[in-house]
């Protein structure tokens, strides 16, 4: 590799254990693996580098699921919000190039805590959600996946409202953040960004954390059940929107 991430074997080390551990959550819930690995990648690679990573690392985890049980997947849930997804990205785009969406960041992020510890309180456990819940959910995510490249956990929360069966919640959610990563890995591929035959050798070297950790995450799944996978859920949310608050403040 080249000297840009000469880090050392004390770091490849580290680094690739966080990458598992990211995907172990991945291979759970279908997202979060930049909230698992970005607090330490940040510490040995350079910020611009670390999301056109994670991205084509995503949507290689994506790809692996889908096809082991893409025939799971809600197809109709899907459906309904691929254009939302699509048309919130668009206008999250348009919002990057005219304003300032910092304050964006926090709203989201005390919606977002708020609402996963009334989920963990237990006060109403079974929430469903109506089809037409897809706008929001589904415009919103896509919005904020343009602006902060972090739409997975607002994709979750409408998911565990519509869909009963855990799998079929996983594998769906995967879907649907291997078609958003796909978006920015074309883009960053356009871009020149892949080019890097450093930054091709890093993701290549750590293709092994990922396909482990994805196979770790769909094992412990399926021997969960559905309560233990909400609320597994709800807590990477949590998660999720405590670092969009400390985002905004930092």
């Amino acid at each position: 590799m080249s000297d840009a991430f000469a880090v050392g074997l004390p770091g490849y080390a580290i680094i690739f254990a966080a990458l598992l551990c990211a995907y172990i959550i991945f291979g759970i819930a279908g997202f979060g693996t930049a909230l698992i690995a970005s607090p330490v990648l940040v510490l040995y690679i350079p910020i611009a580098k670390i999301v056109p990573l994670l991205a084509l690392m995503d949507l290689c985890a994506a790809l692996v699921n889908v096809s082991r049980d893409g025939r799971k997947a809600d197809w109709r849930e899907l459906r309904r919000l691929v254009p939302l997804m699509v048309v919130g990205s668009l206008i999250g785009a348009a919002i990057l190039l005219k304003a300032r969406p910092d304050i964006l960041l926090l709203a989201l992020g005390i919606f977002v805590v708020g609402y996963s510890l009334y989920s963990l309180s237990g006060l109403k456990p079974d929430r469903t959600f109506s089809p037409a819940s897809a706008i929001p959910f589904g415009s919103v995510g896509g919005v904020f996946s343009a602006l902060f490249g972090s739409g997975g956990f607002i994709y979750a929360i409408y998911l565990s409202g519509r869909i009963k069966d855990k799998n079929a919640m996983r594998i769906t959610q995967t879907t649907l953040i291997g078609l958003s990563t796909l978006t920015r890995v074309v883009l960053f591929a356009l871009a020149g960004v892949y080019l890097d035959s450093s930054l091709l050798w890093l993701a290549l070297f750590l293709a092994p954390g990922m396909l482990l950790g994805t196979a770790i995450g769909r094992r412990l799944t399926l021997k969960m059940s559905r309560e233990q996978f909400l609320k597994l859920i709800n807590i990477v949310v949590l998660a999720s929107g405590v670092a969009l608050i400390i985002r905004y403040f930092s």
